[in-house]
């Protein structure tokens, strides 16, 4: 009988070397305000923020399911995501919101395991140090690092998912970055 290796619950699985080209991929920073960026099957790189803050009137659950809705509508749209990178945090400002980036995190693996979608963590300081040359950038330094890209950043949430977004295509695509 084979032996079966348990994942390290402490550790998001990794997605597969995926050295395709034309893959769809989605980065996210994580929270009620979301950075996502997102590369299509014809290299056009899209990107934002989005919220999911609970309404006045709603229950704690109600930014999750939107936040579900809002993944099925945009693999929908981009007509089927290949792999999804998300940023890894370790630390949190704070018990909530340490809780929420949970949620977010559970509905999203659930939610990729689900469609057989392959995901991987990446923590921060990967992320800074591949986008600024520093693991312990500022915000305004990983800013100005998306925006000498090319890009145009709302806010620090839409640049981290730029910067993860080209982590992603460098290290995991052999595309050497955007």
């Amino acid at each position: 009988m084979a032996a079966t290796t348990v994942p390290d619950p402490g550790r998001v699985p990794a997605a597969p070397e995926l050295r395709l080209q034309h893959q769809v991929i989605l980065a996210l920073d994580l929270g009620q305000t979301m950075g996502w960026a997102v590369r299509n099957a014809d290299g056009v790189i899209t990107h934002g923020t989005v919220q999911f803050r609970p309404g006045r009137h709603e229950g704690g659950g109600m930014p999750f399911l939107r936040f579900r809705a809002w993944l099925q509508a945009l693999d929908e749209t981009v007509d089927g995501i290949d792999a999804v990178f998300l940023e890894e945090v370790h630390g949190h400002r704070g018990t909530a919101a340490a809780q929420i980036y949970g949620g977010f995190l559970a509905h999203l693996s659930a939610w990729a395991e689900m469609n057989k979608i392959p995901y991987e963590g990446v923590p921060v300081g990967t992320i800074k140090r591949h986008i600024t040359g520093k693991g312990n950038a500022t915000k305004e330094e990983v800013i100005a690092a998306v925006r000498a890209k090319g890009f145009s950043p709302v806010d620090d949430n839409d640049a981290d998912a730029l910067a993860l977004l080209d982590w992603a295509i460098a290290n995991r695509f052999g595309g050497g970055g955007q």
